[in-house]
């Protein structure tokens, strides 16, 4: 049930809402697992790194919004609970403790790259039933591969 009324058709809601509650569960664990590395980075590149992940963090956090919000708006429920993200991320786990500044390096090319090709895919999905939302994964996904670019830059 909806109390928000979509112009779209059933159909097309649902495949549009299922591309859009996808990208909301990567972008909010892309945003913890970012923070989580964040706390957590030692090496002689912590600063740099340390900075750049802050900037995936505010992104990640804002384009969730962003895509929350367009669910809401054509009369999905968006789930960004903790146990729907833990259920249906496909970013992975991070190890706990003290990591290594080039080992944070490649947890963020590997989850960027991850999250990246599942937007792509939502962006395929998106084109004929939904332009809008399909804008709004553009504009995110081209982000995502600006951080993808600066981490493989940072890359041993």
């Amino acid at each position: 049930m909806s109390v928000v009324k979509s112009t779209l058709s059933d159909e097309d809601r649902a495949t549009v809402g299922n591309a859009l509650q996808g990208a909301l569960v990567d972008l909010v664990d892309l945003s913890l697992v970012a923070k989580q590395v964040h706390w957590n980075v030692i090496g002689p590149r912590f600063r740099s790194v340390h900075l750049q992940l802050d900037d995936v963090v505010a992104s990640a956090r804002t384009h969730a919004d962003t895509v929350a919000e367009r669910a809401s708006a054509i009369g999905v429920s968006p789930d960004g609970r903790a146990v729907t993200v833990a259920k249906t991320s496909g970013i992975g786990e991070v190890q706990d403790g003290w990591i290594k500044d080039g080992e944070v390096v490649k947890v963020m090319v590997k989850g960027l790259s991850a999250v990246i090709g599942r937007m792509r895919e939502r962006i395929t999905a998106t084109a004929e039933p939904d332009p809008v939302s399909q804008d709004i994964l553009i504009g995110l996904t081209a982000d995502l591969e600006k951080h993808h670019w600066m981490f493989q830059a940072e890359s041993e």
